[in-house]
């Protein structure tokens, strides 16, 4: 009976720690991909970018295929929306952040970009990792 009340509570414990850190995760992920909606509106792509890893392994999938690496999603970012009016302001709505493993999540998202020279919407989906300390994007697919 000891055994078996000592495997419960051990359980609880880490159920109750485990739900304690993924609310934590979320807050932090959320704080990263609100830093990023800013630096997005305000025309800041170096920012933007700041919550991608900075890595030849980030993936970036859209109807246009797949990029591979930071420097080249960046330059695809700096191509695509050459000026704030291309940028214009993002605004979101997260419908899922679910955890994959212990440090890493998915995202699952839609996105509206309110702009002057026509709004853009779409979902997108993120994968993100703690690295270093730091959530990061780690793979991102967009439509």
């Amino acid at each position: 009976m000891k055994k078996l009340f000592l495997l419960t509570f051990l359980f609880c414990g880490f159920f109750g720690f485990s739900q304690a850190n993924i609310e934590d995760d979320i807050k932090a992920i959320n704080k990263v991909l609100k830093k990023q909606r800013i630096a997005w509106s305000n025309y800041n792509l170096e920012e933007y970018m700041d919550a991608y890893w900075k890595s030849d392994s980030l993936k970036f999938y859209s109807s246009h295929g797949v990029i591979e690496g930071w420097y080249d999603t960046f330059d695809r970012y700096e191509k695509a929306y050459p000026t704030e009016k291309h940028t214009g302001k993002l605004s979101y709505k997260i419908n899922a952040i679910t955890p994959i493993t212990n440090n890493s999540y998915y995202i699952l998202g839609e996105y509206h970009i309110k702009r002057d020279m026509g709004n853009a919407d779409g979902i997108f989906m993120l994968v993100v990792k703690s690295i270093n300390g730091d959530w990061k994007i780690i793979a991102h697919t967009t439509t």
